[in-house]
């Protein structure tokens, strides 16, 4: 792309994002902090000053206090799919771009659509309803954020398998969180304003345990503060940011330690607003036709993940890892170089080709620090 086509790309985004709706996002540590119950509070004062906001989908769980907000919102109505002999709704996103409110209220954000919808997550309508230039509040738990896959399983003991991209939050114009206290949290449970009487007990002896809520609740507060910070930085006049930080991760084909490091990454990157890339330096030994097509396959998903999580991914075939590795940060600038602990395959690698110290000293004499991460 020449000079030119980049210029009229970036001022053709400008009018883009000049088009697009605004964004809110209320964050919580887990269900039953308030989230819906929030975001209804603000549609009726929004309706009470002439704002034409509408209901695109909530979930009440049949909470009483949740349904009677409900009351006196208007409704865009759901789509109704049948799935496996079964009757479902789902939100209907084209009637939302169509009847085009000036604010639509949308709950479960991590929410998995029926097969055969235009889109396979929520988050990605809501996507779709922002670039119609529609303003949209919406909710999400912290534990579905992407990057925090590894640190909500440590700490649950649960694989969550909706999660929403990190870009959604950074795409998001306010992000609010809705705190409450772990014991706050508990004697709502048992007050039977979450759940069912019959399915308290369980929640207690799992998921609704004082400390993982407040776990989860430092997550989630953690999170917030790096959005307003990144508001700052983003608000302030160039001059008065003083991070400039660019992060290079070096991954290898180990699935596991890739994906953890990626997302440890990701969250530096956030942390300082910064750009950062992931690089996998493909060696003669890991050619295509030399390792296996799993591999492969979890390699091209690692690589995927890392462009969900906003890195830009760079590929580069080579004799030497460290090579490629200083190649990269020469050329892109790199302020920050991570990679996996000792035992990780591309740390052996490194230190069998006697190259380590090398990486050490280049990466010391061009003033670049190096993290290894768990």
């Amino acid at each position: 792309m020449n000079p030119n086509d980049q210029t009229a790309e970036r001022f053709l985004n400008l009018i883009r994002e000049s088009r697009r709706g605004k964004f809110k996002i209320y964050i919580g540590m887990s269900a039953g902090v308030g989230k819906s119950y929030r975001m209804l509070q603000e549609a009726h004062s929004l309706l009470r000053s002439g704002v034409d906001v509408r209901i695109g989908f909530i979930e009440t769980h049949n909470r009483a206090e949740t349904v009677a907000l409900v009351e006196g919102l208007p409704l865009i109505p759901r789509r109704t799919l049948f799935y496996k002999g079964r009757q479902l709704e789902e939100m209907d996103v084209q009637a939302i771009i169509n009847s085009h409110p000036e604010l639509v209220i949308v709950d479960e954000l991590a929410h998995t659509n029926i097969p055969g919808s235009k889109n396979d997550k929520r988050w990605q309508d809501v996507a779709d309803v922002l670039d119609a230039g529609i303003n949209v509040i919406s909710a999400v738990n912290i534990q579905h954020i992407e990057s925090l896959y590894d640190e909500v399983r440590a700490i649950t003991g649960i694989d969550v398998t909706e999660r929403v991209p990190d870009r959604m939050l950074q795409l998001a114009d306010e992000v609010v969180n809705i705190d409450l206290t772990a014991d706050e949290l508990i004697a709502r449970l048992r007050d039977g304003k979450l759940y069912d009487q019959a399915k308290v007990q369980t929640a207690l002896a799992h998921f609704f345990q004082p400390e993982k809520i407040l776990q989860l609740r430092e997550l989630a507060l953690k999170e917030v503060a790096g959005q307003v910070e990144r508001k700052v930085d983003q608000t302030l006049p160039p001059a008065s940011v003083s991070r400039h930080e660019r992060f290079l991760v070096a991954i290898s084909t180990n699935a596991d330690v890739a994906r953890r490091v990626i997302r440890k990454t990701a969250r530096l990157a956030s942390y300082y607003n910064s750009r950062w890339y992931v690089l996998y330096v493909q060696t003669p030994a890991e050619a295509p036709d030399r390792i296996r097509l799993d591999v492969q396959r979890h390699l091209i998903n690692n690589l995927k993940l890392a462009t969900e999580l906003g890195a830009e991914v760079i590929r580069v075939k080579g004799q030497n890892i460290v090579d490629g590795i200083m190649g990269e940060v020469e050329r892109r600038h790199i302020t920050t170089v991570c990679i996996g602990k000792p035992h990780l395959n591309l740390l052996q690698i490194i230190i069998q080709t006697n190259a380590f110290n090398r990486l050490l000293n280049k990466l010391s004499a061009s003033d670049v620090d190096l993290i290894i991460l768990s």
